[in-house]
C-alpha cells in the first residue's frame, strides 16, 4: 500500500481570545486531534498549523473550523465536544456539529445547559418529540437514560404531562426481592439507582426529593406496572432488555392518554435466566412498522463517556463476532 504524502495546512484564528477555549488546557484539544487522526499540530500567535497525511489533515482542519464556529457562539467546549467532532468527522457527518449546539434542551440544578452530543441523541430526541413511543436500542455511555430523563423533566415543566414513572425490571434479583434485607424500598433502590442520579443531576437533589415525596415523580420495578393505566405521564422503562415477553407486552399496554413511553436498554447485556428471549428483542422486531412508535439505534460512534469506552464496546463486538463465526465453523 502506498504511503500518503504529508501535506501542511493552516488554521487562523479569527477570534484569538477564544484560544484557549479552542486548544483546551495544554493544548489538550490539539492533542486528541494528533492521536485519533495521526496529524501534527502546532500552535503559534493566531495560527495552527496541521501536518500529516492529506486526508487526516484536511479532516483536522475541518473539526477546527467547527469547533470555532461553536465557541464563536460563546460556548465553553470540553473533551467531549472534542471526541463528538472527530467521530462526526470519521462518519462524514461533521457538517452538522454546530447544529447540535443550537437547542438547549434544559438546564440542570446548576444552571448549565443540556444538549444533544451526537446525531444519535438528536435523532432520539426528535423520535420522542414526534412519537407517543419511542425505543432506545444500543450500548451503555450513549446517553439513553440521562437524555430520557431530560426530556421528561422538561415534559413535565411545559404541562405536558401531569407525572414522571420511571421504571426497571429487577431482574438480577429474580423480581423475587425477598430475600434482600431492608424494606421494600431499600431492597428496590440499588436496581433504579441510575435514574435517581440522573434526576438529582437535572432537579438537584432537594427539589427531586421534594417531587418524589408529592408523588409527581414515581420510581417503581416494573412488577408494579401490572393493572395500571397511565395518563398525563411521562413513562421510562430502563434496561429493557431484561424484560421478558410477557413483561414487554403488559407493559406497553399501560399507555394512556397524553402519555409518552421510552423504553430503553441494550441488547448485549441481557441478564434474562434459562435463555428466555427477551422482551425488548422481540418488541423492535414486531413494532418497527407501527406508526407513532420509534426505534433508534445507537452504536459505539454516540458513547459520550470516557472514549476508551467506545474502544472496549468496539474490542469485545469484534471478539463476539469472531466467536461465532469460530462457532459455526465448528459445526
Amino acid at each position: 500500500m502506498v504511503e500518503e504524502t504529508s501535506v501542511e495546512k493552516a488554521f487562523t484564528l479569527t477570534h484569538p481570545e477564544q484560544a484557549l477555549n479552542l486548544l483546551g488546557v495544554n493544548d489538550e484539544f490539539l492533542h486528541l486531534l494528533e492521536e485519533d487522526l495521526n496529524v501534527e499540530l502546532r500552535a503559534f500567535a493566531e495560527k495552527i498549523t496541521i501536518t500529516g497525511p492529506a486526508h487526516t489533515a484536511s479532516l483536522a482542519l475541518q473539526v477546527l473550523e467547527q469547533l470555532a464556529q461553536v465557541s464563536a457562539q460563546g460556548i465553553t467546549l470540553s473533551t467531549a465536544d472534542v471526541q463528538s467532532a472527530l467521530k462526526m468527522a470519521q462518519k462524514g457527518t461533521l457538517e452538522y456539529f454546530s447544529e447540535l449546539y443550537q437547542e438547549v434542551l434544559i438546564r440542570d440544578s446548576r444552571q448549565r445547559p443540556i444538549r444533544v452530543k451526537n446525531l444519535g441523541q438528536r435523532q432520539y430526541v426528535q423520535s420522542v418529540r414526534h412519537n407517543e413511543i419511542t425505543f432506545g436500542v444500543g450500548p451503555a455511555g450513549t446517553g439513553k437514560t440521562f437524555l430520557a430523563v431530560v426530556l421528561a423533566v422538561s415534559a413535565l415543566k411545559s404541562n405536558q404531562v401531569q407525572r414522571i414513572i420511571l421504571t426497571r425490571p429487577a431482574v438480577e434479583a429474580g423480581e423475587s426481592l425477598g430475600f434482600l434485607p431492608g424494606d421494600l424500598k431499600e431492597k428496590i433502590d440499588p436496581y433504579l439507582r441510575p435514574l435517581y442520579d440522573a434526576l438529582y443531576t437535572i432537579l438537584g437533589t432537594e427539589q427531586a426529593n421534594r417531587m418524589l415525596d408529592r408523588g409527581i415523580i414515581e420510581i417503581a420495578p416494573l412488577a408494579y406496572m401490572r393493572g395500571r393505566t397511565l395518563e398525563e405521564a411521562f413513562v421510562i422503562l430502563d434496561e429493557a432488555q431484561n424484560t421478558t415477553t410477557a413483561q414487554m407486552k403488559m407493559f406497553l399496554t399501560r399507555l394512556g392518554i397524553n402519555s409518552k413511553m421510552i423504553i430503553n436498554g441494550d441488547l448485549t447485556q441481557v441478564d434474562l435466566p434459562h435463555n428466555q428471549k427477551s422482551g425488548l428483542r422481540q418488541a423492535t422486531e414486531i413494532l418497527q412498522q407501527v406508526k407513532r412508535i420509534g426505534i433508534v439505534r445507537f452504536s459505539s460512534t454516540d458513547v459520550v463517556r470516557h472514549p476508551v469506552v467506545a474502544k472496549i464496546i468496539d474490542a469485545y463486538e469484534k471478539f463476539d463476532q469472531e466467536q461465532m463465526k469460530r462457532e459455526s465453523r465448528n459445526h
